[in-house]
C-alpha cells in the first residue's frame, strides 16, 4: 500500500527554493504531488521555471504562510500532507520512511527529527530536535515549548477536515496552534527518531527576523491552550 503524499512547498522571496523542489523530486517514494504555492513573489521567480511540468504551481497574492500552505491543501490531491519550507530540504527518504512508519503505527500524524543547517548546507546542530520516548513525552514538552518542526512533519488530509485549517491571521507561527489544537483534541502526535530533513538557519529566515512577533503569538497560543492541555493530560 503506497498512499499518495501531497507536498506543499509556500514560497515567498526564498533563494533557496530550488533545493526545496529538487529533494521532493529526489523522493524515493514515487506516489507523490509536489504543490508549489507562490505567495506573490517578486524575486527569485527564475529559480523555479526549470521546474514547471514537474511540479503543480500555484500563483497568489502575498498572505502569508498559512495562506499559502491552506491553498496548497485545499488544491492537494493526496491522502497525506507534507510541508516544506521553500528554504529547507528533505532527505531522499523521509516520505518513504515517514509513511512506513506512520502506517506500521496507524498513525493521522507523525512528526521526526531534524539538523539545524547553514547558507552552505552545512550541518550547525545535528538532532536539534528533542527526541521522545513515548506520547507523554510529547504532552508534556508542550507544556514548556514547542518540539514540533513544522516541515518534519506528515499527516492525513482528513484531519484538516475535522480540526480546520491553519490560521491565517498567526503570521509566523501557525503551525504552533495547529499541533495544540489536535493533541487538546485527542490526536496522536507520534515521533520518529529520525533526522529527514533539514532546516536552514540563515538572515533572511521568518525565525531570524521576527523573533518579537513571533514571541507575542506564542504567547497567545500558550496561554489559550496550556490550561486545555494540562486538563487533557490528567484524563490521558
Amino acid at each position: 500500500m503506497n498512499p499518495k503524499v501531497s507536498i506543499i512547498i509556500p514560497f515567498y522571496n526564498c533563494a533557496y527554493v530550488e533545493q526545496a523542489i529538487q529533494s521532493a523530486l529526489n523522493q524515493t517514494y514515487k506516489n507523490i504531488e509536489i504543490i508549489l504555492v507562490d505567495d506573490g513573489s517578486t524575486i527569485f521567480t527564475e529559480k523555479i521555471e526549470p521546474y514547471h511540468g514537474k511540479i503543480n504551481y500555484i500563483r497568489k497574492e502575498n498572505g502569508g504562510t498559512a495562506t499559502a500552505l491552506n491553498l496548497g491543501i485545499y488544491a492537494s490531491t493526496g491522502e497525506y500532507i507534507a510541508w516544506l519550507s521553500s528554504d529547507d530540504y528533505f532527505l531522499p527518504e523521509k516520505i518513504s520512511k515517514q509513511i512506513a512508519f506512520m502506517l506500521s503505527h496507524k498513525a493521522e500524524i507523525s512528526f521526526t527529527n531534524y539538523d539545524i543547517i547553514d547558507k552552505n548546507n552545512k550541518v550547525l546542530i545535528p538532532f536539534c530536535g528533542q527526541r521522545c520516548s513515548n506520547l507523554n513525552d510529547v504532552y508534556r514538552a508542550f507544556l514548556k515549548y514547542n518540539i514540533v518542526n513544522g516541515c518534519t512533519v506528515i499527516m492525513k488530509k482528513a484531519l484538516f477536515d475535522q480540526v480546520g485549517y491553519f490560521r491565517p491571521d498567526l503570521r509566523y507561527t501557525q503551525d504552533y496552534e495547529m499541533w495544540f489544537r489536535l493533541l487538546v483534541r485527542g490526536h496522536k502526535l507520534h515521533y520518529l527518531d529520525e533526522v529527514l530533513t533539514k532546516f536552514r538557519s540563515h538572515e533572511e529566515s521568518g525565525t531570524s527576523k521576527y523573533q518579537p512577533e513571533m514571541r507575542k503569538e506564542m504567547d497567545t497560543i500558550e496561554n489559550f491552550y496550556r490550561p486545555l492541555l494540562v486538563e487533557y493530560i490528567k484524563r490521558f
